[in-house]
C-alpha cells in the first residue's frame, strides 16, 4: 500500500495551485477551469488557511447576493483544513475523505504544503494495485515466471 508521499510522486503534474483568501471567487473558478482541477489551496502569509473547490463555489455562491467578481475566496472556502502527513497510507486518506465527504486532501510535512491528493488519485492507485495483483495471480495460476 502506498503512502501519500508516494502517490504525490506518481502524479504526472505535481504542481499545487494556490491563491490568497482575498482573491475573488471568479479568479478561483477561472484558475480551476484553466488548470482543469477541482480545488485550490488557500494560503495566506505562507500558511494554509482554507480550501476552495468547485463544490464550494457552486453551493455557496448560489445563496449569496454578491457577484463572483466581488466575492472573496475567504467567503466561500472551507476552513479549517483537514490534511494528512506524507507517511499516511492511501487507505487512511481514502477513509478520511469518505468520512468527511471530501474530494481533495492537502498533504503537509510540518507546516510545509507538499501536495494535494484527490479522490481520483486514490482510485487510480487502487486500480493499479488491483491490476498488479491480478497479473501476479494469473502468472501463478498458469505457472509463468518473469
Amino acid at each position: 500500500m502506498k503512502t501519500a508521499a508516494q502517490i504525490l510522486k506518481s502524479k504526472p503534474d505535481q504542481t499545487v495551485y494556490t491563491l490568497g483568501p482575498h482573491a475573488s471567487a471568479h479568479e478561483a473558478a477561472r484558475l480551476m477551469a484553466d488548470k482543469n482541477i477541482g480545488a485550490l489551496v488557500v494560503v495566506e502569509q505562507g500558511q494554509v488557511v482554507g480550501m476552495v473547490s468547485e463544490r464550494d463555489y457552486v453551493r455557496k455562491l448560489v445563496f449569496m447576493s454578491h457577484p463572483p467578481t466581488e466575492t472573496a475566496v475567504a467567503d466561500i472556502m472551507s476552513s479549517p483544513v483537514m490534511y494528512v502527513h506524507p507517511h499516511r497510507t492511501s487507505d487512511e486518506c481514502r477513509a478520511l475523505m469518505t468520512e468527511n465527504r471530501m474530494r481533495h486532501l492537502p498533504v503537509m510535512d510540518g507546516n510545509q504544503l507538499v501536495g494535494v491528493v484527490s479522490i481520483g488519485d486514490l482510485v487510480k492507485d487502487t486500480i493499479s494495485e488491483q491490476q498488479f495483483i491480478i497479473e501476479q495471480l494469473e502468472h501463478y495460476i498458469t505457472g509463468q515466471r518473469d
